[in-house]
């Protein structure tokens, strides 16, 4: 399986990020870890293994990026909305630096990429495709918690917050952008009932959002799997050898 690995420089942020590529054709997919992870971390949990075939086939290439969660939505000492906003320097490396580096790598272009992401990556996957459906059209979401006042949140909430928070903003889309998001982005949504589900949050997120989706009229998949599969990779790598085909 062909292997790449870049550092990407950030000017928002002051230093550089890790891309790492996997494939040498096919749909581009840009895949976010989970919180705090780096860019490795999708192959080390066997995650790339679980769909090897599609990579080799030249069905799909997987552009792996590190989080910036530590500075941002991970930084529990911090208020709410100073995390929301200092993860806005982290959007500014993705849409600015790695979403040209993946045009680049397809042969130029502005061609469609698609997002995916297990547990605070499902967030940051779907957060990113609502907010830029024009780059982002797809989101595969797995076991993810998509209101970041559930992470240990406190302090004021402003636009930041807001304006990053699907569990918020979905539910006040309206008019042509609601009318262009219908006709432009598509959610996979999918989410364990075992152990942890409950804990993270994620269960009750995932059911929140698809109906919020729902009642928004934008296209989405809602894909429970039973009371034995837990938050967990094990449970990620077989939803991820599932979906994905379907989608390359």
């Amino acid at each position: 399986m062909r292997e790449h690995w870049v550092e990407l420089f950030s000017p928002a942020i002051g230093t550089a990020g890790s891309v790492v590529r996997y494939g040498h054709y096919g749909r581009p997919v840009l895949v976010f870890p989970s919180e705090q992870g780096k860019a490795g971390d999708f192959a080390a949990n066997g995650m790339v293994g679980a769909v090897a075939d599609l990579v080799d086939a030249g069905r799909v290439k997987l552009f792996c990026v590190d989080s910036y969660d530590a500075a941002s939505w991970a930084a529990r000492d911090l208020p709410l909305e100073e995390r929301a906003r200092r993860h806005g320097a982290f959007e500014s490396w993705i849409v600015d630096q790695v979403v040209p580096f993946i045009h680049d790598d397809q042969g130029g272009g502005t061609g469609d990429i698609a997002v995916a992401g297990c547990s605070m990556g499902a967030f940051h996957a779907l957060n990113f495709a609502c907010r830029r459906a024009d780059l982002f059209p797809l989101a595969m979401c797995f076991s993810g918690n998509y209101d970041p006042a559930a992470w240990h949140g406190w302090g004021e909430r402003g636009d930041a917050t807001y304006f990053n928070s699907p569990a918020d903003y979905l539910g006040h889309l309206h008019g042509d952008h609601l009318e262009w998001l219908r006709s432009r982005l598509s959610v996979l949504l999918v989410c364990g009932q075992g152990q942890w589900e409950d804990t993270t949050g994620a269960l009750e997120s995932t059911r929140r959002v698809a109906g919020l989706l729902a009642d928004k009229g934008i296209r989405h998949e809602l894909d429970l799997w039973g009371h034995d599969v837990p938050h967990d990779w094990p449970s990620w790598r077989a939803q991820w050898a599932h979906h994905l085909p379907r989608f390359c």
